[in-house]
């Protein structure tokens, strides 16, 4: 993707269409998760998703290809000079998607936000970073609201050029922004007491020529305060107070490269006996292409994608990577930590690479991988979608369970015709094999808790959720969890993770009533200040998950 050739041309389209709620089930069976069509266009993709603490979804593509399938309200336009497009777009290119009521509504962005990144801060704003050509070092603040607010745009807010960087929030509340194209460095926001731009030689040492595959790292808050930081085929874990590295990881087995353009996924798998003087904490990697890969695509030659996944304890002293094989080869895949600790794994290709035109064979099927299985019987395959999910596709957990879907645009336009997948602006919902019908006796739901909306509570404290359970109560097969939502774009989740509490202790108050008892997380290294959906588990199957927020 060059900086400027790739932008050739844009689709004049002139642009109206309903946005009634629809709803359609494509495919639906016991046990393998069903399939709903929640909008039959959103008007833009979904290239970026977030979902806020009101049970509302940001969502934003990019600016700088012409004009998007949705109007903006009430006449307004974007002038932008610099645009090598369209200088005066009276169209959208991001909107708020309301779960609950199923309706989206068009907000705007003034610069270009294209490949950028972000993370949702302690008082429940999505601070974004970033973007292309005069997007590049700009910072923008959504705030949560009930239907009248949009995006407010700071300037410069950035030292360097933040194109495929990746954003982490910090114990104290900033985040950290590592990387992005060219940027062998990290640096912070807000900028206070660190106003810099910080070295990171491990970021020009996972750098390929001609391919980069080190875009977008996988980055993770490890229970120690420390980063780790996966790009290209390796890992270190990273202080980054003092800007030395830790611990330096084996490279994983095979030496292919994960990151993006050779895009795999990565997640944090839950993190449980948090009380542990050392917290055991895993990291899994999976999919991606073979080392050359993008090279080939050039060539029109779509190398088959990798079909196995890593996992490594990064506080071992001795940490050294377990290699497991999916059902299927995926690129571009999606990953995402569900609220029984399963991962899901969505989206993607089967052969080639990220990139315009670059990827071929859609993995229509997604995949359940269950970290506390039998090595070699992990991954179930689930349901397949209809709908090609490639290049700039997304895919985020919200509060009851249901995984949003969305995006796909391989091309640098919109194009919906004469293509081998036409841009893809429906927005549907993956319901996983727990949201069956026939697990509703043994699905809890929570009445009431000490950290309901609107209070907060602090580390290390006793937390009290009361919850309901028609069918028989397996007490020692509860669980409660807490899930920090994702900042969704490129396959990787920034900021997601999963808490499993601890110290429970479940008591029987009333007919199908129960009272579990909890200890939060202790330390912000654990669980970074902010709004997290905590969740009662029960034998697998999770309630809809409540908001809190801990301080």
């Amino acid at each position: 993707m060059n900086r400027y050739s790739s932008i050739l041309f844009f689709l004049f389209l002139q642009l109206f269409f309903a946005i009634q709620p629809c709803h359609r089930v494509v495919t639906t069976a016991a046990g393998g998760g069903s399939w709903q069509l929640l909008q039959k266009s959103i008007g833009i993709v979904a290239m970026h998703m977030q979902l806020l603490n009101n049970d509302r979804v940001v969502i934003y593509d990019r600016t700088d290809f012409g004009r998007s399938n949705l109007l903006l309200p009430d006449g307004k336009c974007r002038v932008d000079s610099s645009d090598l497009v369209v200088k005066n777009d009276c169209t959208a290119h991001s909107v708020e998607y309301d779960v609950l009521a199923n309706k989206f509504r068009p907000l705007m962005v003034q610069t270009d936000v294209w490949c950028s990144s972000g993370a949702v801060v302690p008082d429940g704003s999505l601070v974004q970073t970033g973007g292309f050509s005069d997007g590049e070092r700009k910072v923008r603040t959504f705030y949560p609201c009930n239907g009248d607010c949009d995006w407010v745009e700071t300037g410069d807010g950035l030292k360097a050029r933040r194109w495929y960087a990746t954003n982490h929030i910090l114990p104290d509340g900033k985040q950290i922004v590592i990387g992005g194209r060219d940027q062998f460095n990290y640096e912070f926001y807000p900028k206070t007491s660190s106003p810099g731009v910080y070295s990171f030689p491990f970021l020009s040492q996972t750098n390929d020529r001609g391919s980069e595959n080190n875009l977008y790292p996988f980055v993770f808050l490890n229970s120690d305060g420390n980063l780790f930081v996966f790009a290209n085929n390796r890992a270190v874990l990273y202080d980054y107070k003092t800007g030395k590295v830790v611990k330096t990881f084996p490279a994983i087995p095979g030496g292919d490269p994960r990151s993006y353009p050779s895009t795999g996924s990565a997640v944090l798998l839950p993190l449980k006996n948090l009380d542990a003087a050392t917290i055991e904490a895993e990291v899994l990697v999976c999919g991606g292409a073979p080392r050359g890969s993008f090279e080939k695509v050039a060539k029109r030659n779509f190398v088959k994608a990798l079909d196995t996944c890593g996992r490594i304890k990064i506080n071992d002293p001795n940490p050294q990577w377990a290699m497991e094989t999916m059902p299927y080869a995926r690129v571009m895949g999606d990953m995402t930590l569900l609220p029984n600790g399963a991962v899901l794994i969505i989206n993607g290709a089967g052969t080639g690479t990220a990139g315009w035109e670059n990827g071929r064979n859609p993995v229509l099927n997604p995949v359940l991988y269950w970290p506390n299985g039998a090595a070699g019987s992990r991954f179930e395959s689930l349901n397949p979608s209809t709908i090609p999910r490639m290049y700039h596709s997304t895919a985020i957990l919200l509060r009851d369970g249901r995984v949003l879907v969305a995006g796909s645009n391989p091309h640098v336009g919109y194009a919906f015709r004469g293509v081998l997948f036409p841009t893809e602006l429906r927005l549907e919902a993956f319901s996983p094999p727990y949201l069956d019908a026939q697990h509703n006796n043994l699905r809890p739901a929570i009445l009431s808790s000490t950290a309901s909306k609107g209070k907060y509570i602090g580390y290390g404290q006793k937390l009290l959720v009361r919850f309901k359970v028609t069918g028989k109560l397996i007490p020692n097969m509860i669980s409660v969890t807490m899930v920090a939502p994702a900042f969704n774009t490129h396959s990787y989740s920034m900021n997601h993770r999963l808490l499993v509490l601890g110290n429970i202790k479940v008591t029987y108050v009333g007919t199908s009533t129960y009272d579990v008892q909890v200890t939060t997380p202790r330390s912000g290294n654990l669980a970074p200040s902010g709004h997290y959906i905590l969740y009662v588990v029960h034998q697998s199957i999770p309630s809809t998950g409540i908001w809190i927020k801990i301080l």
